[in-house]
């Protein structure tokens, strides 16, 4: 099976930047502590104050598929319902 790669960023509209910072500290957290989860890196940019760059990696599609789920369900899900995600996704062995 090959893993499974998201690289990109979001950003944050200044109506929601502090709550989604307080919240990233739970979220960074939970997904750390999934079954599957090999990297976890949400860092803010050091130019723009509202983008945040993200690397993951997953062992594989169900591993990512049950990360998107919790996600959805969860508080992180709820509070950044408005951000802008860029992201791409790629797969390795």
């Amino acid at each position: 099976m090959s893993k499974i790669i998201l690289q990109g960023h979001i950003v944050i509209p200044d109506a929601d930047l502090a709550k989604v910072q307080e919240e990233l500290i739970t979220h960074k957290m939970l997904t750390r502590q999934e079954s599957g989860c090999l990297t976890f890196e949400v860092t803010q940019d050091s130019v723009n104050s509202n983008k945040f760059n993200v690397y993951e990696e997953f062992t594989d599609q169900d591993a990512f598929d049950s990360h998107q789920l919790r996600v959805k369900n969860s508080n992180w899900g709820k509070v950044t319902i408005n951000l802008q995600r860029h992201y791409q996704m790629s797969n390795r062995v």
